[in-house]
Formats: structure tokens, C-alpha cells, sequence
């Protein structure tokens, strides 16, 4: 089993993501490339201390991005959609300053 902190990468604070989170009751992340689902609704009931009902996760390719002359591309990354049980309370987190 892997790190907690290590599962959950850090959360996806966009309009798209806070809309999700306001009208589905479900949370956005970016977790680790490997993290499974049962790691990661096991990492976000521990850390946020809440049930979760649902993990549904998609693996995004890496974008094309240019430094001058030199092209290359981004790492892949891994999302994953949280989805509480009804009856939480959602989870309030910040921006870092």
C-alpha cells in the first residue's frame, strides 16, 4: 500500500471542477499514475474523513508544448472523479497561497 499523500496528488480547482463539485457532490483529483480505485477512495476517506460512494478516473495524455526551436511533450497525468455518499458534507479546500 502506498503513501496516502502519495494516492492523492492535489486537488483540481478549475471551473469545470468546482462546478462538478457543487452540482454532483463529487471531487476532483489529480492522483498518482498507478493509484488504483480502491487506493484512492480509501486515501480520500482517511484524509477528508467522509464515505465515499463512487471513483471513476481517466488517464489524460501529455500536451504538446514548445521552448523555442524544441518540442516535446508533457507527462501523462490521472484524474479521478469522487463522488460522496449522500449526507456528507463536502469537502472545503483552498487555493495555495
Amino acid at each position: 500500500m502506498r503513501n496516502l499523500h502519495e494516492v492523492i496528488r492535489r486537488p483540481i480547482i478549475t471551473e469545470k471542477g468546482l462546478q462538478i463539485k457543487e452540482l454532483q457532490r463529487t471531487l476532483v483529483f489529480e492522483v498518482a499514475q498507478q493509484a488504483t480505485k480502491p487506493e484512492i477512495k480509501r486515501a480520500v476517506e482517511t484524509i477528508f474523513n467522509v464515505k465515499v460512494a463512487e471513483v471513476r478516473t481517466t488517464t489524460l495524455p501529455g500536451k504538446f508544448r514548445r521552448r523555442g526551436l524544441r518540442g516535446g511533450y508533457r507527462s501523462d497525468w490521472k484524474k479521478a472523479y469522487v463522488r460522496l455518499k449522500a449526507g456528507e458534507k463536502m469537502v472545503e479546500y483552498t487555493e495555495p497561497a
